[in-house]
């Protein structure tokens, strides 16, 4: 069985997401920052609750801020960087979208 964390979403993410998606959807179709709550967010703390020792270190020498690269079903490609508390907790704090 894999060793799960909790993971906390801080609010720098969300303002990250806020950012980068409307509250509503673009009149293309494009997603809002509530479509990528709802349908990509989950997977992001699955992956980092328990993965999380398997994600890339983000910076050399520092094995608490990790930072997970993928593929989404609403974005072309997000970047999402978490670091570890000192309650053994993961603190999602970052993200990039790319929307092309």
């Amino acid at each position: 069985m894999t060793d799960r964390r909790d993971v906390r979403v801080d609010a720098a993410f969300f303002e990250d997401l806020d950012r980068q998606l409307k509250i509503e959807r673009g009149p293309n179709g494009q997603p809002s920052a509530i479509d990528f709550q709802s349908i990509e967010l989950m997977e992001i703390v699955e992956r980092f609750a328990t993965g999380f020792d398997s994600l890339a270190p983000l910076f050399d020498g520092r094995t608490d801020y990790r930072v997970l690269v993928k593929g989404g079903l609403l974005v072309r490609a997000m970047k999402i960087i978490g670091v570890l508390a000192s309650d053994g907790a993961i603190e999602l704090i970052g993200l990039e979208l790319d929307l092309g």
